[in-house]
């Protein structure tokens, strides 16, 4: 956390939290939503300046309750995520980055959804696999020591088949993308604590 933000949060300890107003997209950007974004369910507009994106992901991070936030100065701007907390580029020097730029370190788990998504677990770290990297990473793949065939993969995904994928020496396991909050404990749009 920026050593401003600290200074902030120690001269007003109680300002209100921030709901609603900005959004992880499952390409790794922020997004802005304002009150028609809001109201329409929408993403809203991406955040192109790169220093307020790097100063969001310097200070993102989550509550008690599994609530990501950004501590914008003295204030907590909850974060609704499309995807999960952190979203997870391949990197040709880093192997795995994730969207604020920390390598994502030694996987520990690799998950494919029911809706096609990867999500690759490290340590305490969930990140879905930006689609964009999705035809590349899926070259890597290996059924029973050979590179997956579409044909495989479809019957995998459809539960049709028991063969074995893996990717980088870990077992794939499937998962329904609905249930990834509740197993990994991340609530996907936050809200205030009712208490």
């Amino acid at each position: 956390m920026d050593e401003i933000v600290k200074q902030a949060l120690a001269k007003w300890p109680n300002v209100p939290h921030c709901y609603g107003w900005l959004l992880l997209d499952a390409r790794g950007h922020w997004r802005m939503r304002d009150e028609r974004a809001q109201h329409l369910n929408l993403p809203g507009d991406k955040l192109q300046h790169v220093a307020l994106c790097s100063f969001i992901d310097r200070n993102y991070a989550a509550d008690a309750r599994g609530c990501w936030y950004f501590q914008n100065g003295p204030q907590r701007v909850y974060v609704q995520l499309q995807a999960t907390p952190y979203i997870v580029r391949t990197d040709p020097l880093l192997d795995w980055v994730l969207h604020t730029g920390a390598a994502l370190g030694t996987l520990d788990e690799v998950l494919l959804s029911d809706a096609g998504a990867l999500i690759l677990r490290s340590g305490s770290v969930l990140a879905q696999l930006d689609d964009r990297d999705m035809a590349a990473v899926l070259s890597q793949m290996q059924a029973a020591g050979s590179a997956v065939t579409d044909e495989i993969l479809m019957a995998w995904l459809d539960g049709g088949t028991s063969t074995t994928l893996t990717l980088q020496g870990h077992a794939v396991q499937r998962v329904i993308a609905s249930e990834l909050p509740a197993r990994f404990g991340y609530v996907s749009v936050p809200a205030p604590d009712p208490s």
